[in-house]
Order: structure tokens, then C-alpha cells, then sequence
């Protein structure tokens, strides 16, 4: 068996022990953005208490529609006779029975306060989607751009080492002046400290990207760097519309303002009177008595002030503040269009020409300088102006990713 087929072999074995061993082969860790999209979905405890809270109020639901369990009383005791008294000696019973009922102007204000809570908390689990599903796919691009940061960074690390080298051996034969390779070291130390710092940089947003989702997702895992096609989005007039109509928190604002009403309805309608039915069985030795009859409750001293006060002044706070979200959500949809276009301008201008011409222009320098016809301080020009542009194409890039990001969650749109 040859050198390289036992290799194979080992790194076979290696990766089958490891998917026993919970973890994964390097080959088989790479994930794309709807990989880590489903991995989310299915398994995120954020996700699992945002549904338990549906389920919460969907409970709260039932609970309004309840009717009131009747009271039953049983009551037992001795009848004696007084001195002289000719009474017959025997026991007491009595047994009453009460049932509250649930009028109509008490009942109906209660359940569609707990309807329109549920609708606010189906509301905001769909929000609360929105907004982790933009957070994933920020991370998701930032670690992107931390890859390709690090990976641009070790290409100058490599040319800085490979210019170093030929500097020192000219210093060595007297070609160069001690001067040059100073230079050359200056330059050097500075893109290893480019290089450690990208390389961390990469690791927090490996481990923000891993939070997110969740401890399922192993620790070496990697991402893949395929390149996003961001369609053009839909014209700004009919997504403000949709907007409008369908976000998620401004539905759930909605709800709770719908609910604050219920509640300033319920709390005026208990200043109704309250009614209960009632009937009472009384058993001595002698008599048998029955009675019906109808309990109410009078409103004589409490008129409800501050409940009524304290739900209208919630049900103000709550238009007040849907008529800020309104105001606020169209904002961020046109402050999101406004990057998305300057990003999407800036990605073409920059992938059109500006770097691939940095690119000829470091090439040149550099061929240039191997045949003695170009200075060190030249080829560091050169590569400098082709850092920036690789910098500010990779900038733009993320940020084309964020703006779209950014319509995708004020649009509410989840898989």
C-alpha cells in the first residue's frame, strides 16, 4: 500500500470515528445558510419558548371562556329545646347551593381580550422569527467576511514573506541596503499581526454564529462560501404596502391595542351589577323548607376608577405607540433600500473594475520588481491600493448582505 493510500485510509477511519464520537469530518461540516436556517428552526430553545408562550396564551383563552363553578354548602347541627319547651330534641341540616352567573357584558369583553392576547402572542412568535432569522443570516455573512478577510490576509502574509526573503539575500550579497530589509521586517510583522487578528476575529463570529443556533452545531464546523445572488427587491411603493398589512409587529401592536380595549370594555362592565342563583334546603325535626332566590352584587361604593383609569391609559400607550412603530417601520424599509442600493453600487463598481485592475496593477509591480525595474517601496504601493479595494469589495459585499437582511426581517419573510 503506497504513502498516499494508507493517508487516505487513515483519514478515513478518523472521520468514522468521529461521526460515532458526535462530531464531524471537516468535508462533511460545511454548512450553508439554509443548513444553519433549518438547524435553527428545528432545535433553538429561543424558538421552543416563543411557541410555549402561544401556547400560554391559547391556554388564556379557555380559561376566559369558562363558566364560574357553582358553591355548594352543607351545614349540620343539634336542636335542643329551651328549658320548659316542649320541642322535640333532633338535628339540623341545611344544604344551599350558589351559581354565579356570567352575564353577557361581563363575558364577551373578557373573551376577546384573551382572543386578541392570543393573536398578539401568535404575532410576535412570528416576530420574534423574523428577528432571529435576520440575526442568523448577519452572522452567517460576517463569518463569511471574516473568512475572507483572514484568507486575503494570508495572501499578504505570504507575499510579504516571499519578498523578505529575496530582500535579505540581496542584503546578504550587497545588492540592497541594510535599509530595505528593515523595511521589509516592518512590513512583514505587520501583516502576521493582521493575520493573528483576522484570525480571532473568525473565531468570535464561528462562536456568535454558534450561540445562535445552538449547541448542536460542533464546534468545527465551517461554512460555505458560495457566492449570494441578492435579487433585486421588489419596488419600495409595494413593499411599504405589504408592510403594512403584514408585519408581525405591527400585528401584534395591533392585538395588544385591540386587547387594551377589551380590558377598558371589561372593566366599565363590572360596574354592572352581578347576579348569582341560589337554593337553600333547610331539614329539622319538624319542617322541611325550601328556598330560590336571586343574589346581586350592587356596585354601592366601588365604581371600578382606578382599573377603568389605568386600562385607558394603557389603551392610549398602546395607540400612541402604534402610530410610532408605523412611522418607524417605514424608515427602516426606506434607510434599508437607501444601503441597499449604495452597497449594490459600490459591489459592482468594485467587482466590475476597481480590484481586478489593483489586482494587473500589484501583478505588474510585482514581476517588475523581480526583474529589478520596480523598488520595494513601489510594490508596497501598489499592494496597498489592491488591500483597500479588496477590503472595501469584501465591506460591501456584507453590507449588501445586511440591507437585504434587513427587508427580508421588516418584510416578515421565514422559511
Amino acid at each position: 500500500m503506497t504513502f498516499q493510500a494508507k493517508k487516505q485510509l487513515t483519514t478515513l477511519l478518523f472521520c468514522i470515528s468521529a461521526g460515532f464520537g458526535n462530531l464531524a469530518c471537516a468535508d462533511t461540516a460545511k454548512l450553508s445558510l439554509p443548513d444553519l436556517e433549518t438547524m435553527m428552526f428545528s432545535q433553538s430553545p429561543a424558538l421552543r419558548g416563543a411557541a410555549s408562550a402561544v401556547d400560554a396564551a391559547r391556554a388564556a383563552v379557555d380559561t376566559a371562556r369558562t363558566i364560574p363553578n357553582p358553591q355548594i354548602e352543607v351545614m349540620n347541627g343539634n336542636r335542643n329545646p329551651r328549658p320548659g319547651n316542649t320541642s322535640p330534641t333532633g338535628t339540623l341540616k341545611t344544604v344551599s347551593l350558589t351559581q354565579d352567573l356570567d352575564m353577557p357584558w361581563h363575558r364577551f369583553p373578557r373573551v376577546d381580550g384573551a382572543i386578541a392576547g392570543y393573536n398578539a402572542a401568535q404575532a410576535n412568535e412570528r416576530a420574534f422569527k423574523s428577528d432571529i432569522l435576520a440575526q442568523l443570516r448577519l452572522r452567517y455573512y460576517d463569518l463569511v467576511r471574516r473568512v475572507a478577510e483572514n484568507r486575503a490576509v494570508k495572501e499578504d502574509v505570504l507575499l510579504m514573506e516571499g519578498i523578505h526573503k529575496r530582500i535579505a539575500l540581496q542584503v546578504e550579497t550587497g545588492e540592497k541596503a541594510k535599509f530595505e530589509l528593515v523595511k521589509a521586517n516592518a512590513e512583514l510583522l505587520n501583516a502576521q499581526k493582521m493575520h493573528e487578528s483576522s484570525v480571532l476575529r473568525v473565531r468570535q463570529a464561528r462562536g456568535a454564529l454558534r450561540a445562535l443556533v445552538g449547541i448542536q452545531l460542533p464546534e468545527s464546523f465551517e461554512v460555505q462560501e458560495q457566492h449570494h445572488v441578492f435579487a433585486r427587491p421588489t419596488a419600495l411603493n409595494e413593499v411599504r404596502a405589504e408592510v403594512m398589512n403584514n408585519n408581525p409587529e405591527l400585528q401584534r401592536t395591533r392585538a395588544e391595542r385591540q386587547q387594551f380595549d377589551r380590558k377598558l370594555s371589561e372593566e366599565k362592565a363590572l360596574r354592572f351589577p352581578k347576579f348569582s342563583l341560589r337554593a337553600d334546603q333547610d331539614l329539622d325535626p319538624e319542617w322541611r323548607s325550601k328556598r330560590v332566590g336571586l343574589a346581586m352584587s350592587v356596585p354601592l361604593w366601588d365604581w371600578r376608577g382606578g382599573p377603568v383609569g389605568e386600562a385607558a391609559a394603557k389603551l392610549s400607550q398602546s395607540t400612541n405607540e402604534l402610530a410610532y412603530q408605523e412611522l418607524s417601520l417605514v424608515q427602516s424599509l426606506e434607510a434599508a433600500y437607501q444601503q441597499y442600493d449604495i452597497a449594490n453600487a459600490q459591489t459592482v463598481a468594485l467587482e466590475s473594475g476597481i480590484v481586478r485592475h489593483a489586482a494587473d496593477a500589484l501583478r505588474i509591480a510585482e514581476l517588475a520588481y523581480k526583474a529589478g525595474e520596480k523598488s520595494f517601496l513601489e510594490v508596497m504601493d501598489a499592494q496597498r491600493v489592491y488591500r483597500a479595494a479588496r477590503n472595501e469589495l469584501i465591506t460591501a459585499q456584507f453590507e449588501l448582505a445586511s440591507a437585504w437582511a434587513e427587508i427580508e426581517r421588516i418584510r416578515a419573510t421565514t422559511p
